[in-house]
């Protein structure tokens, strides 16, 4: 069953798109975040920031993000950010493009960190649903989906990559895709999966 929140008299759906940049391969902790709300067929909120990482950068990295040390040189870190998007992403059902790797990343900075947060999650993933509402795509990956369906898109950075995700949440809810039927549980305490 979706998540709703009541909003005077109306059930409304509650979506929280998100997308994260890390900083080097191990992908333990983030470079930049991007939050966008989803409620009743529309983007209501948007958020992103760099993050100071507090931790090195891979040359790999910085090619695909763009991102340098100096750029976060003065970003807040995951746990100055938390207290403000922290409320945002336990507000809804996550939705994500390759949802486990960002729920990984942030598993693991919650855990780095220290800081309390709920076991379990729950999320969809955009590329799952993307296969089975589009499936004459050549490929689900974000960029590929956002060309074939016209969406904007400055692809690995994290308020353009958490937007389009939730413009291809919209456009699978217009195709008549049923969101709930892909929505899984993450277990942030474990980082994965939970089991059914």
């Amino acid at each position: 069953m979706v998540q709703t929140i009541r909003k005077g008299e109306k059930q409304v759906e509650r979506y929280i798109a998100f997308d994260v940049e890390t900083p080097n391969a191990r992908n333990h902790r983030m470079s930049a975040i991007g939050v966008n709300v989803v409620e009743d067929g529309r983007v209501t909120e948007s958020f992103g920031t760099l993050v100071n990482p507090e931790t090195h950068f891979d040359p790999f990295n910085i090619a695909l993000t763009g991102i340098t040390p100096e750029l976060v040189r003065t970003a807040p870190t995951f746990p100055e950010l938390w207290e403000e998007i922290g409320p945002v992403l336990l507000s809804g059902i996550l939705v994500a493009h390759n949802a486990t790797f960002d729920l990984s990343v942030l598993s693991r900075c919650l855990e780095h960190y220290g800081i309390d947060a709920p076991q379990f999650v729950p999320f969809v993933c955009t590329v799952q649903m993307g296969r089975r509402c589009h499936p004459e795509m050549p490929n689900h990956k974000l960029d590929t989906l956002c060309r074939g369906l016209g969406i904007e898109l400055d692809h690995h950075r994290a308020d353009s990559d958490s937007r389009a995700c939730a413009e291809l949440l919209l456009d699978y809810q217009r195709c008549g895709l049923e969101i709930g039927a892909y929505l899984r549980t993450y277990d942030l305490w474990n980082g994965r999966t939970a089991r059914p």
